[in-house]
This record gives C-alpha cells, sequence and structure tokens, in this order.
C-alpha cells in the first residue's frame, strides 16, 4: 500500500502539470485568435506589378483596416484613418521608438484639444510600400500603441475601397 501512494501522488502531479499545459495552450491560442480579429493583415502581402506596389487589407470586425509596418525599421501597427490630417503616434510608443519632438503644435481631436509636437519619419513601410521622410505628430493624449496612419503618409498613395477590403497603391513610375 505504501508503494501506491508515490504512484498516485506522481498521478496527481501529472494530472495538474497537464491541465496548467492545456491552459496555457488554450489562453496562447485565443490571444492571437483574438488578435487576428483586431488585426487581420499582420503580415500583409505585397503585389507588385508594372510601375508600382499594392498591398491588399482586410477589414477587422468593427470595420477598421489595422496593419502591421514599420517606423524607421522598428515594428508598429497602424490603423488607417483618412479623417487624420497626420500620422499620429503616442507619446509612449514615439519615445522608444526613439522620435525627436519638434515644434509645439495643438491637436483638435475627438476628445478636445491638446498639445502634441511635430516630428518626421524617416522611414515608414507598409508591406512592401516605403514613404520617406513623412511627416507625423506626437500626441501625449492618445493611448494604446497603435499608430494612427494619417493623410500626411495616405496622400502619398491611391487607394481603394471596395467589400471590406482596401488596396493601397505605390506607383513607382511618374
Amino acid at each position: 500500500m505504501s508503494d501506491a501512494t508515490p504512484g498516485r501522488r506522481l498521478g496527481k502531479v501529472m494530472m495538474f502539470l497537464a491541465w496548467g499545459a492545456g491552459i496555457l495552450l488554450a489562453t496562447h491560442y485565443f490571444g492571437a485568435w483574438e488578435k487576428r480579429q483586431n488585426n487581420p493583415n499582420q503580415q500583409p502581402e505585397s503585389v507588385h506589378g508594372a510601375g508600382y506596389v499594392e498591398v491588399r487589407l482586410l477589414g477587422n470586425r468593427a470595420g477598421h483596416y489595422v496593419v502591421d509596418g514599420r517606423i524607421n525599421g522598428q515594428p508598429v501597427t497602424f490603423m488607417l484613418d483618412t479623417g487624420a490630417t497626420q500620422v499620429a503616434i503616442p507619446q509612449e510608443l514615439a519615445r522608444n521608438l526613439g522620435l525627436a519632438r519638434g515644434a509645439p503644435v495643438t491637436l483638435n481631436t475627438a476628445n478636445g484639444r491638446s498639445e502634441g509636437w511635430r516630428t518626421r519619419l524617416s522611414q515608414l513601410d507598409l508591406g512592401d510600400i516605403r514613404l520617406n521622410d513623412v511627416s507625423a505628430l506626437v500626441a501625449p493624449g492618445m493611448e494604446g500603441d497603435e499608430v494612427l496612419l494619417g493623410m500626411s503618409a495616405l496622400k502619398q498613395l491611391d487607394f481603394t475601397q471596395q467589400g471590406g477590403t482596401l488596396v493601397l497603391r505605390q506607383n513607382s513610375s511618374p
């Protein structure tokens, strides 16, 4: 009988470890699933044609176009906002990206007025689309880590929307 006790104890430990592993795997799976629901464009594919590069984006469940990209070679997540005049970067993210704060500017947002700073992005990448020397704003009132991709970047691209898909096109020839 004393031999059965260590076996039972080992069995309970193994069962506990199996449950723990199952919970970890489920948490990881559903976390990744939730991220894909918010950002279905984590690895945007680029299409190259004669004189252009296109990136096709799917809208998320809320109808927003969210896409992973890069600012100055560092990974960021963009939310496209055609109603925003400038690319707007949350202050903490701008600090992490090492962006210089330039001249102060008054920002008119949906939450009222606040003060931010001008900055320039040496490089902004969306898939194989690359924009250089893009005007942007550091916005201290913005929460989260998504960059609003406003018209200071989008005006350099052609874009069309149809059926929940947004196509961004950069022409490489005049």
